[in-house]
């Protein structure tokens, strides 16, 4: 299985001190002083705003982002703190989302790419889910557009604890799909 590897720079067009990584990292100010650009050398990584995989989040893909700014879609200009490594996901996808928090209200299942949650499901308000195979990204404008939550394989009790506190709408789910 091929890993992942990101690297970080403290100046914008790759210059000052760097540092790689090729695993989830909570505090990216642990080995730089700022972060302004970065270079994705393989797969996928979600990268933070905040530390401990918080706040603002966007997908970087392989390739390379000699301006955070244009990578995050914001005007903070070093404002990678953490990433997570995605890892590549080969089988089947599988998701069930819930109205409420802790599972509750009406459930719907997805086992692909769905791009309006209203269209589909007559709803874009969704409190919880349970990722039972794959990695999805959840979207709060329909058709993949806006500010995105990255979700892992396991159980979300409650969306708005993972980041998503001013996100109104979860309006478009895509499952994660590349890899090198």
């Amino acid at each position: 299985m091929t890993m992942g590897r990101i690297i970080f720079y403290e100046d914008r067009d790759f210059q000052g001190r760097s540092y790689e990584t090729s695993s989830d990292c909570p505090e990216l100010t642990s080995f730089l002083t700022k972060c302004n650009s970065c270079r994705v050398e393989c797969g996928l990584f979600m990268v933070y705003e905040q530390n401990n995989f918080t706040g603002h989040q966007t997908l970087a893909r392989r390739g390379e982002y000699p301006d955070n700014q244009r990578l995050m879609g914001t005007s903070i200009s070093d404002c990678i703190r953490s990433c997570r490594m995605i890892p590549t996901h080969r089988g089947p996808f599988r998701m069930r989302i819930y109205e409420r928090e802790n599972f509750g209200g009406q459930m719907h299942e997805l086992m692909d790419d769905c791009d309006n949650t209203m269209d589909r499901f007559q709803s874009a308000d969704f409190q919880s889910c349970n990722v039972m195979d794959g990695h999805w990204l959840m979207y709060e404008q329909p058709n993949y557009k806006g500010r995105m939550l990255y979700l892992r394989p396991g159980e979300h009790r409650n969306l708005r604890e993972l980041g998503t506190s001013n996100m109104s709408r979860m309006s478009s789910i895509r499952r994660i799909v590349d890899s090198c």
